[in-house]
């Protein structure tokens, strides 16, 4: 690092490293270069850099007892050398005692706190520090040189060099080491730049991915609807907790709207702003939890093909919403934990601790107090997550909304079908009054649009009740007041074949006329998507075509 002014051939090779850096955009390949760089040449033990960072190891750090503010601190992110004593050594780990520093401690501390370079030319004027390290008595060091890299003023971290040889006394401002610090500061600066741009893409990428999951969404519940007890108890507690950051666990059976509730929740606090990210803990595949969570650096398995934002990240400053959260692997519940607690993790693959403010919404149908006691469940994550617990009640538990809820969603499927909207007959809706509803609202409004696709001039839902079904109705106290089932309304032949391809179509239309794979219409109409393929052909069915 250190030329005589003819020395042609080093003085290119600074002079391409230095080309490289400004042309690098990646950080963590540009961190990685420069180390590696100087680690080729033969006069070099080790050359390692530090940049200042928030501290994010305070509890477990070996050198916590120098830091006097525990925000900000030196962390080691690139490190290359070689050794002369054992030749497999990996000098490239950045973990150990010096993989955090103290600002203003030691010798590296102290160039980040002044902005002053630091040198040690021959041994015997050197401190103990340096006569006494390992890699002075095994690797015959002859000199150590280190640099704060300035960017605009500020110091952003410091580069640091031990050598094999005696440095040579340098002219002012000829230092070659000072040259490539203030390339490195300016190239580190230029690539988080680009880094966060291209960490904003992906985040506006997926936000919009999630928006429009959203809109779908809202599409099937806008608000919460009706006056029964239960609900009125709902938005009393909702209005309660919203405008807090507690986190809220929210109970109930499968459709009764956990989710209406968790993005109420959202809507009505402070980070309303921000997005609502939602993931269904039972649908992620157990080797792929972590990074659907965490996210993964590029290269970290088969199929990482680039760098990608996990939810937490995307969630940052809003709300994450955790469906069916009891279906979290137990082995993986601690990294939950840990996330929740500290709002700290990192990507799958990376070193880099990352930072997140996060409001954590749970939803799940099951018993979590058993899961935790039949030692399924975490408990001192169940006691993260339950600290504010709401129960959305069951229809059967507030029969007197059903029939607003009929109401709107007959609306809404008549405004989503372009189909004009008629209102239930009283007895039919005395019918759904009564029927105890195996799969609660969610049940309620796949009834009102199967009604809706299927029918000719009435609406008439009891046509998917079947009267053998002993659930189809809740009795009376008083066996006078029971209500029989109507009969089964019998269609003609034509008639039912116009029915069946009314209901492909609506299917189709519902689905962007995508036939096979998840989200298809042969999965909404639960038939196969060969046979659904056949019956489309047969009944002549395309796009724009009535």
């Amino acid at each position: 690092m250190f030329l005589p002014e003819n020395y042609q051939p080093e003085f290119e090779s600074l002079k391409t490293l230095m080309v490289d850096m400004a042309e690098e955009r990646s950080l963590n390949r540009l961190l990685s270069m420069i180390v590696e760089r100087f680690a080729t040449r033969p006069h070099l033990a080790l050359a390692r850099l530090w940049l200042i960072r928030p501290g994010d190891r305070c509890d477990s750090c070996e050198l916590a007892h120098a830091c006097a503010r525990f925000t900000n601190c030196l962390h080691l992110v690139a490190s290359a050398g070689r050794s002369i004593r054992e030749p497999k050594t990996n000098w490239s780990r950045i973990d150990g005692k010096y993989s955090r520093i103290p600002i203003g401690h030691e010798i590296i501390g102290e160039i980040a706190a002044t902005g002053e370079p630091a040198e040690i030319r021959e041994p015997k004027n050197a401190p103990e520090w340096f006569t006494q390290s390992s890699l002075f008595v095994h690797e015959r060091l002859m000199g150590f040189s280190a640099q704060p890299m300035i960017y605009r003023e500020e110091v952003l971290g410091v580069l640091a060099i031990f050598v094999r040889i005696t440095i040579p006394e340098q002219k002012p401002g000829r230092s070659w080491l000072r040259l490539v610090a203030d390339q490195a500061a300016s190239a580190i600066a230029n690539a988080r730049a680009f880094d966060e741009i291209e960490r904003l893409r992906n985040r506006l990428e997926m936000e919009n991915a999630y928006l429009r999951e959203e809109v779908r969404e809202a599409q099937s519940f806008e608000q919460l609807i009706g006056q029964s007890p239960p609900m009125e108890k709902l938005r009393q507690q909702i209005e309660l907790v919203a405008p807090t950051d507690a986190s809220v666990l929210i109970l109930g059976d499968t459709g009764t709207g956990k989710e209406l509730a968790a993005r109420e929740i959202h809507r009505r606090s402070l980070r309303k702003d921000r997005p609502l990210i939602k993931v269904n803990c039972a649908s992620v595949p157990r080797e792929l939890w972590e990074s659907e969570f965490f996210g993964h650096v590029k290269g970290a398995f088969t199929g990482a093909i680039k760098d990608r934002a996990g939810r937490f990240e995307l969630a940052d400053e809003g709300t994450l919403f955790l469906d069916e959260v009891g279906e979290i692997p137990f082995e993986l519940q601690s990294r939950l934990l840990r996330v929740v607690q500290e709002g700290q993790f990192e990507r799958v693959g990376d070193e880099v601790t990352r930072r997140v403010n996060v409001r954590i919404i749970s939803a799940t149908n099951k018993d979590l107090h058993r899961e935790v006691r039949e030692g399924r469940f975490r408990r001192d994550l169940y006691y993260r997550l339950n600290v504010f617990p709401i129960e959305v009640a069951p229809l059967s538990d507030r029969r007197e909304d059903i029939a607003s809820l009929i109401d709107y969603f007959i609306r809404l499927t008549a405004q989503k079908f372009n189909r004009p909207y008629k209102p239930l007959p009283g007895d039919q809706l005395l019918s759904m009054m009564k029927y105890n509803w195996p799969g609660n609202v969610r049940e309620l409004q796949n009834v009102v649009e199967r009604a809706m696709i299927t029918r000719s001039e009435d609406l008439r839902l009891d046509l998917f009740i079947s009267p053998d079904d002993d659930t189809t109705a809740a009795q009376d106290e008083d066996p006078q007041h029971a209500t029989t089932p109507s009969r089964p309304m019998i269609l003609s032949l034509p008639e039912l074949k116009r029915r069946e391809a009314e209901n492909i179509r609506a299917a189709l239309e519902m689905t962007g006329w995508k036939i096979y794979g998840r989200g298809g219409a042969a999965e909404l109409l639960e038939v196969k998507p060969t046979t659904l393929a056949s019956k489309v052909k047969k009944l002549g069915l395309k796009p724009g075509l009535q």
